[in-house]
C-alpha cells in the first residue's frame, strides 16, 4: 500500500488574473530573490480558501482592486527547477480573467509590490526577459486567444 502522507505530489496551487482595459493589461512589478519581475496579480491560495475567492483576494492586496472574474482562461502546470534554495518548485495556476470597462487607479496594499503598470502586448513582450515566469505571457495569449472555462465547472465544498 502507498504511503500518501509522504509520497503524494502536492504542487503549489496558485491563481493569477489577467486584468485588461481596452489594448492593455495589468501587470504587478515586484522584486524576486533581488530582481525586478513583472506578473500578473498572482499568489498562492490560502487553507479555507476557494479558488475565485484566492484570486479576488490576491487581486486586491497587490493592486487595490475589488474585481469579479468572467471566467478562466487556462490551467498551467509549471516546473521551475532548482529555486534559491536548490529545491525545485511545481505550480498549478488557475489564470482568471476580467474585463474593464473603465481605467481604475490602483495602490497596492502588498509591501512586496514595487507598483503597477498598464501595459500594451507589445510592452509586454519587450519585457519578456522580466517576466516572473513564461506563464505571464501565455496567460495572456490564451486570453487573446478566446480560451475560455465557465467559472462554474470550478467545484468547491469550502
Amino acid at each position: 500500500m502507498t504511503n500518501h502522507t509522504t509520497e503524494q505530489f502536492k504542487p503549489n496551487t496558485t491563481v493569477a488574473a489577467v486584468i485588461c482595459y481596452q489594448d492593455k493589461f495589468l501587470l504587478v512589478e515586484e522584486v524576486d530573490n533581488g530582481v525586478t519581475v513583472f506578473n500578473q496579480p498572482a499568489g498562492h491560495v490560502e487553507a479555507n480558501e476557494n479558488l475565485i475567492g484566492a484570486v479576488k483576494r490576491e487581486v486586491y492586496e497587490e493592486t487595490g482592486l475589488i474585481i469579479e472574474p468572467s471566467y478562466v482562461s487556462g490551467i498551467y502546470y509549471f516546473h521551475r527547477p532548482f529555486n534559491h534554495n536548490n529545491i525545485d518548485l511545481y505550480f498549478l495556476r488557475f489564470c482568471f480573467v476580467v474585463e474593464l470597462d473603465h481605467l481604475p487607479l490602483t495602490k497596492p496594499i502588498d509591501d512586496d509590490i514595487v507598483d503597477c503598470h498598464w501595459l500594451t502586448l507589445d510592452q509586454i513582450k519587450a519585457r519578456e526577459s522580466q517576466l516572473r515566469s513564461p506563464m505571464v505571457l501565455e496567460c495572456i495569449e490564451d486570453y487573446l486567444s478566446g480560451n475560455k472555462i465557465a467559472l462554474n465547472t470550478l467545484k468547491s465544498n469550502i
